[in-house]
């Protein structure tokens, strides 16, 4: 089975962050830098468990998991940018990548309701 780009994009930004915890846990950073691995991997985890949803509805569900979890994710990474654990060239890139993945699963979300 083919990977659709919001799959790709969101295992693409695990990776990222992935490293970026790897980093933050050398600057002694363990809550929050937590707080975002957990948050940012649990979206592309939802987008994959929505490839075999039992329904639409179950399908829009698992999106909308993926979509509160990148608001959360959004969050972290500010926090982190404020706190100065994280430089402003990391915070454009991962702000950038996490604004283009909420983009793309409101949309995801919009389209799969209207054809409902």
């Amino acid at each position: 089975m083919n990977k659709s780009i919001i799959y790709v994009k969101c295992e693409n930004f695990s990776v990222l962050i992935i490293e970026i915890y790897k980093l933050l846990i050398e600057k002694k950073e363990f809550v929050m830098s937590k707080q975002l691995l957990k948050s940012s991997t649990s979206i592309g985890a939802n987008v994959a468990e929505s490839r075999f949803a039992q329904s639409k509805k179950d399908f829009i569900s698992k999106m909308h998991i993926a979509l509160k979890e990148a608001n959360e994710s959004e969050y972290w990474i500010k926090l982190l940018w404020k706190g100065e654990y994280i430089d402003k060239e990391i915070y454009i890139k991962l702000n950038k990548y996490i604004t283009e993945i909420i983009v793309m699963l409101v949309k995801i979300i919009k389209t799969s309701k209207e054809n409902e």
